[in-house]
């Protein structure tokens, strides 16, 4: 009893190895390392399985994918069955998106702005971009965003706000939270929520390796720009269902093909978006 008694007190008073590595970081220096992870990555292309639950996607519960990514803001997702059959055909350009459903003869075009038009088809496509930014970087806080830093044991976490969708409600809305591993200075989760405070999606990052020839071990500097996460959770807020990601393949800063990323023909039909 005294032996137990005394390793207790032992370990009491020796801080912890996690204790020893915990990095410091301003939330200007986290806003900051975010945009230069942005910035590291100009194009990519992955290959990676998912697996859906709940019903999020009508179409299967297994994908295969493939993914083409050119800064800033254009992106193709690619989707196909176990053995090879294409499911679906997904491209955003700037503001405009192209969803192509073969097994259903559809094609929908339209504005992001506007992506509820889609109906159920919106959501699963709209959780898809968000679970991709944590892989691409493109969660970067916006110049017209703000952010507020908070200790959370091991983690910092970062609250991002913007510009409120209600006119009527004064003082900017919290749009993200982001928490930060703070031996790594990585993102490990994040949550988006609505416009009324809720969770709308919790998004949750693992399994970080280095991409690329210049991909380094993590040491929470600049080095650990071209790290990214391999294994991508997501749980829908609004009790949906939830997808994993697990990517096989990312090529960075590869020269793309003409092609790559697809073409979007906005074209509106007099009911909403083409079909």
């Amino acid at each position: 009893m005294t032996l137990l008694c005394f390793l207790a007190a032992g370990c009491a008073t020796v801080p912890s190895q996690e204790e020893v590595t915990l990095k410091r970081a301003t939330a200007e220096e986290l806003t900051t390392l975010l945009r230069q992870r942005e910035s590291a990555i100009h194009t990519m292309k992955g290959l990676f399985s998912a697996k859906v639950r709940g019903g999020l996607i009508p179409i299967t519960t297994r994908v295969e994918g493939a993914l083409y990514y050119r800064r800033p803001n254009n992106m193709r997702l690619r989707g196909f069955t176990p053995v090879g059959g294409e499911l679906f055909e997904f491209v955003q350009a700037d503001d405009l998106y192209m969803l192509r459903l073969p097994t259903m003869g559809r094609v929908l075009t339209g504005r992001q702005s506007e992506m509820s038009e889609m109906g159920k088809l919106a959501r699963p496509f709209q959780l898809s971009v968000w679970a991709m930014g944590g892989v691409l970087g493109t969660s970067a806080i916006g110049t017209e965003e703000s952010t507020q830093l908070a200790e959370d044991g091991d983690r910092y976490r970062l609250d991002v706000y913007g510009a409120r969708q209600d006119a009527g409600q004064a003082g900017p809305q919290l749009l993200r939270r982001m928490w930060f591993d703070r031996r790594t200075l990585l993102v490990v989760q994040e949550d988006r929520l609505n416009g009324n405070g809720e969770i709308d999606a919790s998004i949750r990052y693992e399994d970080f390796r280095p991409i690329g020839e210049t991909g380094l071990p993590t040491n929470g500097g600049a080095d650990a720009r071209l790290l990214r996460p391999f294994k991508i959770s997501l749980e829908d807020g609004r009790g949906q269902g939830s997808v994993q990601v697990t990517f096989h393949e990312i090529l960075p800063n590869q020269e793309l093909k003409n092609g790559d990323l697809g073409q979007v023909s906005f074209k509106r039909s007099p009911d909403g978006p083409a079909s």
